[in-house]
């Protein structure tokens, strides 16, 4: 069974997809930038960018039953690579000691001029 995952305390989808899916036991989340659950982007600063997508991460996997430390694979895109160094640090600060599979792309542009988009597949929790 598919179930449509959606919460309040991430920003919602800007297009015709959700939050996340759940199907079975893992989650798939869609592509997460820098929007607060309002819907504001956060200024243009890539740290502060990377922290409020952690933070929206953390906030739809919570939804599905979900939590960062049970995250099996990320893809971050970027949008300059020089910014990689930046953005792994705050990354590595929300997951700690636990370190899932991960890609990290450059991308010509991201929606809204975002600099920083996170997607993530984890476990659920049971």
């Amino acid at each position: 069974m598919i179930e449509r995952i959606q919460t309040d305390k991430a920003p919602q989808a800007i297009g015709p997809y959700s939050q996340a899916m759940r199907v079975g036991n893992i989650v798939y989340t869609s592509g997460q930038i820098a929007l607060t659950p309002e819907g504001e982007m956060v200024e243009n600063d890539v740290e502060l960018q990377t922290a409020q997508v952690m933070r929206n991460l953390k906030a739809v996997l919570e939804a599905a039953g979900s939590s960062l430390q049970s995250v099996i694979k990320t893809t971050i895109f970027l949008a300059d690579m020089e910014d990689f160094a930046k953005v792994n640090a705050v990354y590595e600060k929300w997951f700690g000691g636990h370190k899932p599979a991960r890609s990290t792309v450059a991308v010509r542009t991201l929606p809204k001029d975002a600099l920083v988009e996170i997607e993530c597949v984890a476990l659920v929790e049971a």
